[in-house]
Formats: C-alpha cells, sequence, structure tokens
C-alpha cells in the first residue's frame, strides 16, 4: 500500500494509458520515490479534473504483494505456482535457446505472440514487439476479442470519421446510450449527460441490464442479448416511413441505403418487438423521439458487437443516424474518436510483416490443443491475461498445461496465466516508463512518462524486446531503440517538439468537431457508405442479415453477459476486489428454479461451470443472466469464471469474440467447495 501524502511530496504530471476513451492528464504526488496520490489535472477540459476510482487507487497495484520483481523460472507442475528467482540473463538465455530449438524444429511458425494492449500506448505494443516477431517469421496473431466487428464496421461506413465530444451532449435534445454503461466504462460521458438530461433531454439506454444511467433514462430498453441488429434495422424501417429520413442528405452524401433498405424492410416494429423481448409501444416511443429531436446523438459501445451479429449490428446502428441526416449540428453518434491520429506506426516496428499463418486469439484454446503443422510450441504472452480474458477458459488452461509447450509470460503481476508459465518476466507500470497515449473518446494525445523508478527488476516492453532482438541476431543498421527516437519516428519532426514543449497533443480537427461540416468520411467514395461492398463480401449470412439464436435451447435457457464494472473494464485490475463474485438473475427465472437470494449456485453448459453466490432482483431482463467481466479465477468457488462458459464463435463481420452468445443454465447445489 502507498504511504500517507504529507507537505513534503513532489508532483508530477502524465497520462492514463489504460483501456478508457479518455486518456486522462493525471498529476502524481510522489514522495520518497513511491507514489502517494493519483489525481486528474484541473486543466484538462475533457476531463474536469476528476478521474475514475480504478486509477485514483492504481498505487495499491504499483505496490502489490503480487507485484513481480524478479525473472521466475517454473519450478513444479504448471499451474502449481512453484517458481524460483533467476537473473534476466539466465531468462533471456532459457528464451532464446528455446526459439532457436523451436525455430530449427518446427520453423519460426511455431512461436506465437499472445497479446492485447488495450493498456497500452503506441511506444509499448507494435513498436519494437513487433518488430521482434515480424523478423522472427513469427505466426501472426489476430486480436478481434475486442472492437474488431465495430471497427470493421465504423472503417466501412464512415472511414473512421470523427464521432460527437461528449461535452457536446450538454446540447442534445435526446442521447441514445446503446449497449454501453459510462459509470463504468466512460466516466467524463456521465455528468454531460446528466446536465443535458436536467436541460430537458430524452435519455434512452438500450441494456439488457438495468445500468445506473438507464435506472435514471426516461426509457430503457433491457433487449435481449445479440437482438440490436433487429431493433437497429426495424428503425431504420419505421424512421423512412414515417417521413424522418432524410432523401436529399441521403441522395447527396450516402451510398447503398436502398440496398439497407431492403435489408430493414423485413424488420416490422412488432417482428423485432418479439424477437428483441420488449414492447412494441417501447420501440415506437424510441423511433419516434428519435426522429423528432434534433440535435439527437447515438452513443454506441461495444455491447452489440459480442455476439454471432455483432458487425452487421454495429453498422446498422451507426447507419441510423445517417438515415435521419442527424449531422451538420452537435449530434450523430459516438464510437471511437481513434481516427484522429494518422500515426506512422511503421517507421517504429522498422519491420515488413511476414507471410505466415494468422490465429484468432478467440481460438486459443482450440489453437493450443490442436495437432497444428506446425504446432504451436512457444507462446509469448505480454500485454495480456488470456486465461481471464478470452472465450473457452477450460480449453485455454488445458492448452497451456501442455507439456511440450513453453510459455513466457511478461507482466506486471502474478496473473492467473502466469500460473501456467514456463519463465516468468517483471514488466513495469506505466508510473514507470515512457510512452505515448491517444485517447479514442477525447482528442488529446499525451506523454507518459515515469514519475517513479522500476519496482524491483521490472523491465520496459522496448527494453525486453530490444534485447531479444540484439540475442537472436535480428539487429539491422538504422535500427531505432532509444524511446525518444521512436517517439521523434512515430509523430514527426514537429509534433515531436510540440509533444515534448507541453506533454500533449490536440487533433487538429480540435477537441468538438461538427460531422459533416468540419469532419466527412474517409471513405475511398468520400460519402457514408450505407452498404459497403467489404462488409457485404465479408459477411458470413450476408449484411444486415440476422442470424437466429440456434445455441438457446431448453437445455440452456439463459443468456449470460458479462458486463464491465467500475472496477473491472478488463482483467488487469481485477485481482484487487476482495469480495467473491455475485451473479445476478432476474425474480422471475429464480423463482422457476427455486433459487433465492444469497445461495451458492451452479451456471453450466457443455462448455463447463461456475459456482458463484447468486443475487436475485431487476437490474437484469427475465432470462438473461450477469456475472461480471474481469474477474480472476479466486473470485469464484470452483476457480473458473464467465470464460469457462462463453463459446469461442465467431461474430459474422471481423471474426471478434461472441460473449454475449453464451447460453446457460442455473441450480442449486448442495455441494461445499470450500
Amino acid at each position: 500500500m502507498a504511504p500517507e501524502v504529507d507537505a513534503a511530496d513532489e508532483l508530477s504530471t502524465t497520462t492514463c494509458p489504460l483501456d478508457c476513451p479518455d486518456a486522462c492528464k493525471l498529476v502524481v504526488t510522489v514522495k520518497n520515490d513511491q507514489v502517494v496520490k493519483i489525481d486528474g489535472a484541473d486543466d484538462e477540459a475533457h476531463t474536469g479534473g476528476y478521474i475514475c476510482g480504478k486509477v485514483r487507487k492504481y498505487a495499491d497495484h504499483v505496490y502489490s504483494d503480487l507485484r513481480l520483481q524478479t525473472p521466475l523460472l517454473r519450478s513444479g507442475a504448471k499451474g502449481s505456482g512453484q517458481f524460483s528467482p533467476v537473473s534476466w540473463d539466465e531468462a533471456y538465455a532459457k528464451i532464446v535457446d528455446r526459439i532457436r530449438f523451436d525455430r530449427d524444429r518446427y520453423g519460426a511458425e511455431s512461436i506465437l505472440p499472445l497479446c492485447y494492449g488495450g493498456s497500452n500506448g503506441k511506444l509499448t505494443q507494435d513498436a519494437l514487439d513487433a518488430r521482434f516477431f515480424f523478423r522472427l517469421g513469427a505466426s501472426r496473431l489476430d486480436r478481434t476479442v475486442c472492437a474488431a466487428p465495430s471497427g470493421a464496421a465504423y472503417q466501412a461506413l464512415y472511414g473512421k470519421m470523427l464521432g460527437v465530444s461528449c461535452m457536446d451532449y450538454d446540447d442534445s435534445a435526446m442521447i441514445v446510450v446503446w449497449g454501453n454503461n459510462p459509470h463504468a466504462s466512460g466516466v467524463h460521458q456521465v455528468p454531460h449527460i446528466q446536465n443535458a438530461q436536467q436541460q430537458g433531454s430524452k435519455v434512452v439506454v438500450i441494456d439488457p441490464r438495468k445500468t445506473p444511467l438507464a435506472s435514471r433514462a426516461d426509457l430503457h430498453l433491457p433487449i435481449y442479448p445479440g437482438t440490436d441488429l433487429v431493433v437497429a434495422l426495424a428503425m431504420i424501417r419505421w424512421l423512412h416511413q414515417h417521413g424522418f429520413s432524410d432523401g436529399d442528405f441521403i441522395q447527396q452524401h450516402t451510398s447503398g441505403f436502398d440496398q439497407l433498405l431492403d435489408r430493414a424492410d423485413e424488420w416490422t416494429v412488432s417482428r423485432a418487438a418479439s424477437v428483441a423481448r420488449v414492447p412494441e409501444s417501447s420501440l415506437e416511443q424510441l423511433f419516434r423521439l428519435y426522429g423528432e429531436s434534433d440535435p439527437a446523438v447515438i452513443r454506441c459501445g461495444w455491447g452489440p458487437e459480442r455476439n454471432r451479429n455483432g458487425g452487421s449490428a454495429t453498422a446498422a446502428i451507426l447507419a441510423i443516424p445517417a438515415v435521419a441526416n442527424k449531422f451538420k449540428r452537435s449530434g450523430g453518434f459516438t464510437m471511437s474518436n481513434s481516427g484522429a491520429w494518422k500515426l506512422n506506426q511503421a517507421s517504429v516496428i522498422q519491420a515488413t510483416p511476414p507471410p505466415t499463418r494468422r490465429i484468432n486469439m478467440n481460438l486459443i484454446g482450440e489453437t493450443l490443443l490442436r495437432a497444428n503443422d506446425p504446432p504451436v510450441s512457444t507462446l509469448f504472452v505480454y500485454n495480456c491475461n488470456p486465461v481471464a480474458t478470452l472465450p473457452e477458459q477450460n480449453k485455454v488452461i488445458d492448452g497451456l498445461q501442455r507439456e511440450s509447450l513453453f510459455t513466457i509470460v511478461f507482466d506486471q503481476v502474478m496473473t492467473d496465466t502466469a500460473m501456467y508459465a514456463d519463465i516468468i518476466l517483471p514488466a513495469t507500470t506505466f508510473l514507470e516508463h515512457n510512452d505515448l497515449r491517444n485517447g479514442y473518446g477525447n482528442t488529446r494525445m499525451g506523454q507518459v512518462m515515469p514519475v517513479i523508478g522500476k519496482i524491483g527488476q521490472s523491465k520496459t516492453n522496448h527494453e525486453v524486446f530490444a534485447e531479444l532482438i540484439d540475442r537472436l541476431d535480428l539487429s539491422e543498421p538504422g535500427d531505432l531503440i532509444d524511446v525518444t527516437e521512436l517517439s521523434e519516428a512515430l509523430l514527426g519532426e514537429t509534433m515531436h517538439a510540440q509533444l515534448s514543449q507541453t506533454g500533449e497533443l490536440a487533433a487538429a480537427a480540435g477537441p468538438r468537431p461538427v460531422q459533416m461540416k468540419d469532419v466527412f468520411p474517409a471513405t475511398p467514395s468520400g460519402k457514408i457508405e450505407l452498404f459497403p461492398a467489404s462488409l457485404a463480401e465479408s459477411s458470413k449470412a450476408g449484411l444486415y442479415r440476422y442470424i437466429a439464436d440456434a445455441s438457446s435451447s431448453n437445455e440452456y435457457p439463459l443468456a449470460l453477459i458479462s458486463p464491465a464494472l467500475r472496477e473491472t473494464v478488463n482483467s488487469s485490475l481485477g485481482y484487487l476486489i476482495d469480495k467473491p463474485a455475485v451473479a445476478t438473475m432476474h425474480p422471475t427465472d429464480a423463482g422457476a428454479r427455486g433459487i433465492v437470494d444469497g445461495q451458492t449456485v451452479r451456471v453450466f453448459n457443455a462448455s463447463g461451470e461456475v459456482f458463484v453466490g447468486i443475487e436475485v432482483g431487476d437490474s437484469v431482463a427475465p432470462g438473461v443472466i450477469c456475472l461480471p467481466k474481469g474477474l480472476w479465477m479466486r473470485h469464484t468457488q470452483n476457480n473458473r469464471t464467465s470464460n469457462a462458459l462463453a463459446p469461442d464463435t465467431l461474430s459474422d463481420i471481423g471474426a471478434g469474440a461472441c460473449f454475449n452468445d453464451t447460453r446457460v443454465e442455473v441450480a442449486t447445489t448442495p455441494l461445499n467447495l470450500s
């Protein structure tokens, strides 16, 4: 734990790189090279000087008892947690010897990097790490566990045109929050939504859960998981039929409207309401409110993408403001503003992607268990905790226990995945290294600066991968290693000089761009592509074609969702939660199964089972059970999480994860698992 604050403390400024839209500017109080307080910077307009509780308490993570401080070599069985300290030189030698052995025996494709840098910046992922694996010729990882379907849809329709700033929500007449819980995963949106509501704006929340925002919304639509597509298509059909589509705007600024309308035409309000399990009147209320409100904004979260219809669902949601022309004023949509930055990542990588096989990270369990040609023989895990985050958790664990697999885990703490490693390397936190981080909601880029010395023998990503490049004779003349050189190459001389002076950069479009006035579609046609050929060709069932819920059955009739909470947007800090996990189900479903509040229940399907306490309440819709995202194995009574129940099926577009397609049954259990 961090020490107490006193008057002699020093203040340092840095940027938060954690998985969030905002890239908050932070003020860190340090005494005797220890963090004593973390707060928001008062001069940051977007964040208003306040930060989320996760980052405010981040020192608990920096000084955690589970913090790794030296390289470790496995000394017991995989998963036993038995390790012995070794020097960095010994660790490097073990890794290099194994990689050379596997490269000679099976070829470099037998080596697989497993990473997902949601909480990393531009210098700690897809930099020297990519240089190392590209030059090595390793298998390539498709990082599709999050945002792949949405990203594909966003890119195809708008070319990642910038969306609405959350500061413009104050002036909206209507706000639709669709599959997003900003109290957990974008807290700086909340006051703007509340301000708008106080001024008379109508707020609609579309979510199977009664989130804090849904509890205070003018309308809450608890649609059944996986049905976002049909609701969006029914909305498009209704808006057009009732005179709320803008023919002139559609003609001038879009393409593919007739094809979109053809796909929407089969989704009447009645049919969509039946599939989504909500009243027709509620859908019509949403549609009319949106059609009549100006300006109106849709905040599309990541929830709609996490099912078999995810790509088409997100595309249909993003098409709505174009159909009704909610642009040219402070309305439209918000999703990700990562497109604000055009960075030269290739100049940092300095290597060409090899023509090697691609492996989808959602299929890691299946991949590690399958007799591939070549098999994955060395797995290098960094910026990622796959046991806690990937679907089919039991397959992932079984794969990691394979004796012929050599697993390297490079992390900050002893994660659930690290327990199965052969070599563990200690990593720095963002308070101990340099990085660059841009927001994907806030259009700000900030420097991540070390405010304390490295804990123990921890090292930065670029230190470790630079050393491995050198030891495996993969260095080339002109390689950039120094973080200052890497930053300048990434940004260019002018922006780098500005960043060095001010510590931050603002996007060229400004903090509050207006769509179709200040910013425009970056598609090949320059128009909003409502029926993009790229999505039509890649979609499994055809773009905007609803795929029915084939997994729902009498055997597993409940939909399991695993949303983010304030403490667990991802798994990174989940271990700091002391309380056991609790699942939530509706009183109707509990009563039908003889389940009462506070019992231990068995949540199960063909993939696995989770023993967990139950809370009975109306915060989830009937037919839905909720078990939070980001849990670690220690949080349940049988050391399994919702990921043990999640299928490794893939979304229609983007090959994304289908967590919300998990179907389960719940039963009481007399077992004493203590």
